[in-house]
């Protein structure tokens, strides 16, 4: 099995330093443009199915990377890889122009994550990761996927969180960094085992 684990494109909120999480924002122009170029690079990969968050954001990335083949290929949207839920955090601009981080909040989640406090409606660090894991085990031991060459589509702590079951390592959840707009996380399965091929690559 392998895994194409990717991040939707750049949307104006990204641009803009502002909480997204699950807020229904399309991607930009610059997103847009991205994502197809990844879809180009990656046109000789032998997509069998896609999974994908059901936010916008996610949705046009996978269609956009998948090209004509998205009339072909099974699309199927699972809420568990959906983003963090920021609840009432969502829409407040954490991040000027510079890329410094105006709300500790935000500051908290970006460097001490494990300690981020779930806001009201919202949601923490221990959520996502165990929607995520509950994905994770689904389709990693599902028999009539193993041969499968599998895109996911979704967000940048959605990703991480996704990725522990390989890291193993929640004293370091981000691994240095959110993971880049249109970046993939390459993983193969086999044998139970799951190992990290290529790590935030952009093919573009």
């Amino acid at each position: 099995m392998k895994l194409y684990i990717l991040r939707h494109g750049k949307t104006e909120w990204n641009r803009l330093g502002k909480v997204q999480g699950c807020v229904d924002i399309p991607l930009a122009e610059e997103g847009i443009s991205l994502a197809a170029k990844v879809g180009e690079t990656l046109k000789e990969v032998p997509f069998d199915l896609c999974f994908t968050s059901p936010l916008t954001r996610t949705r046009q990335t996978a269609e956009l990377v998948l090209g004509e083949r998205a009339k072909q290929i099974p699309v199927i949207v699972d809420p568990r890889i959906q983003e963090i839920n920021f609840g009432v955090l969502e829409g407040s601009r954490f991040k000027d122009e510079n890329g410094t981080i105006l709300s500790e909040e935000m500051k908290i989640f970006f460097t001490d994550p494990k300690n981020f406090v779930r806001p009201e409606n919202g949601e923490n660090i221990s959520d996502i990761l165990k929607r995520t894991e509950e994905f994770w085990k689904e389709i990693t031991t599902d028999p009539d996927l193993q041969d499968k060459t599998i895109l996911i589509s979704s967000h940048g702590c959605a990703v991480r969180a996704l990725l522990q079951n390989i890291y193993h390592d929640p004293e370091n959840f981000w691994h240095g960094c959110v993971p880049p707009n249109c970046s993939i996380n390459l993983v193969e399965v086999k044998d139970g085992q799951a190992f990290l091929i290529e790590e935030d690559k952009i093919y573009a």
